[in-house]
């Protein structure tokens, strides 16, 4: 994306500042929460826990599957060994390209890669000109919309729930979304293998591709939770199954709350979603080996005076960085999230998902989740609130650019002592593509800011992302 530079009466012609945020990778070392010696015990009591305790799989023909590579099944539980998880590891992909509805914008899942896209899965949209309300069709194509329109958003995820769509018929309305306003990555829910199928025969036949055309590289991709403690229901071991032996991405993603449906500690809920993880990625190879799948998290804590999920809290980030190194130390490309749980686009959701997105960056995320719009924990995605956070998804992204060393020895020459560099010819050389421009800040003093009416970021974000659905593009 291209940004411009001022233009001053009698100056030459503005110059075009390019920028390129399609393709990133995280220039931030990696942060450990342990010990090497800790995240290999973490690693050892996950496989105990599949070994010895197991997994309840719900589905049959999964159990199956286990049992025919070599797991104990009682029932409904699974106990699986230590060395099928290890086969697992070794026929995962390390790295993988995902393609993308156009070739500059594919993108390679692997370690060291760093990708982002919006809150997910939202029931409620928000937005301050037509407030709070259940999330519809209308809302799922403006968000897909405000999706497109920036390059730092790698991915389109299902924003919100179309729920004046039948949910039998859903799959097609996210489809013809995705497809029809976007060219990048798209999404499919697991939501039984009809849809699946159908989603799958959607993009075959808008992109012009045979079966054999679309099974030959990762083109969608899904996210498969697990229900925990311990358990993998029908629709998700369906989808592990369905999307590996289509040769699309899984990404495998216990939803792990500490004190809830985890262990209390950041270390114990890591460890039992470490186990859940680990037992999805098996299936998914044991379905078809080499099948493209991701390691993921999302574990955070509860509010233990409410029972509510909190986000960006320092056990969010010590969970985030203790699965960076589970991720680092299996080899797969991961997932993280961040979010908030505040009610309003507001300082506290501000600051709640920028610090869970520092977790992802110093955990060594490959997928950031939830980075842009998520409020109330999941249950509402803020227009005005994607657009406050692009600002800082794309100030990271300038943090991802390699920057020159330039002494600018000339220019302190030029300069006398005590006077100013406004005028030097260092500056004037570089005054129009040098900085970041903002978007959606307003960095003038308080006299000008009053002047031209005191609007607050919020209602800029407003005006932000009623100006982007205004621009020409496709429509359904």
């Amino acid at each position: 994306m291209a940004r411009r530079g001022r233009r001053t009466r009698g100056a030459a012609p503005e110059v075009s500042r390019e920028v390129n945020y399609r393709h990133l990778r995280n220039p931030f070392p990696v942060m450990n929460l342990v010990s090497e010696d800790e995240v290999q015990a973490v690693h050892a009591a996950a496989l105990g826990i599949l070994a010895e305790d197991g997994i309840k799989v719900l589905l049959p023909e999964a159990r199956q599957m286990y049992r025919q590579g070599g797991a104990r099944v009682r029932g409904e539980m699974v106990h699986i060994g230590p060395e099928m998880v290890a086969e697992a590891l070794r026929t995962a992909p390390r790295s993988f390209p995902l393609r993308a509805g156009a070739r500059d914008r594919d993108v390679v899942m692997e370690l060291g890669a760093l990708t982002f896209q919006p809150g997910a899965g939202c029931p409620h949209a928000t937005d301050l000109t037509r407030g709070r309300r259940a999330g519809s069709a209308r809302d799922y194509r403006e968000l897909v919309q405000i999706t497109q329109a920036f390059d730092v958003l790698h991915l389109i995820p299902p924003l919100v729930e179309a729920q004046d769509v039948p949910p039998a018929l859903r799959h097609y309305e996210f489809m013809r979304s995705q497809l029809a306003l976007s060219d990048k990555v798209p999404f499919i829910y697991s939501r039984g293998a009809g849809q699946v199928a159908e989603s799958f025969e959607m993009l075959r036949q808008f992109r012009g591709l045979s079966e054999a055309e679309f099974a030959a590289e990762a083109r969608v991709y899904t996210i498969i939770n697990t229900n925990s403690p311990r358990q993998l229901d029908v629709p998700m071991a369906r989808g592990v199954i369905d999307f590996a032996r289509a040769g699309q991405v899984s990404v495998i993603t216990p939803f792990t709350l500490m004190g809830a449906m985890a262990p209390i500690t950041p270390s114990g809920a890591v460890t039992l979603s470490h186990a859940e993880a680990l037992a999805a990625i098996t299936l998914g190879q044991l379905a078809r080996p080499g099948a493209p799948m991701m390691y993921g998290t999302f574990t955070s804590n509860v509010d233990m005076k409410s029972g509510a999920p909190a986000f960006g809290t320092p056990e969010h980030f010590k969970a985030n960085l203790l699965a960076g190194q589970l991720a680092r130390l299996i080899g797969l490309p991961w997932r993280s999230a961040t979010g908030s749980a505040a009610n309003l686009s507001d300082v506290q959701a501000a600051h709640e998902t920028q610090f869970g997105l520092w977790g992802c960056l110093m955990a060594g995320a490959t997928m950031v989740v939830h980075a842009a719009g998520w409020l109330e924990g999941g249950l509402s995605i803020s227009y005005e609130k994607m657009i406050t956070d692009l600002e800082v998804l794309q100030m990271v992204a300038e943090l991802c650019a390699a920057t020159p060393a330039d002494t600018a020895r000339e220019a302190v020459a030029e300069v006398a002592p005590g006077g100013h560099f406004f005028a030097a010819a260092h500056t004037m050389a570089r005054y129009q593509t040098e900085f970041y421009p903002s978007f959606s800040w307003d960095l003038s003093n308080h006299g000008t800011w009053s002047e031209r009416g005191a609007v607050d970021t919020t209602h800029r974000a407003t005006a932000i992302w009623q100006e982007v659905l205004t621009r020409p593009g496709p429509q359904v």
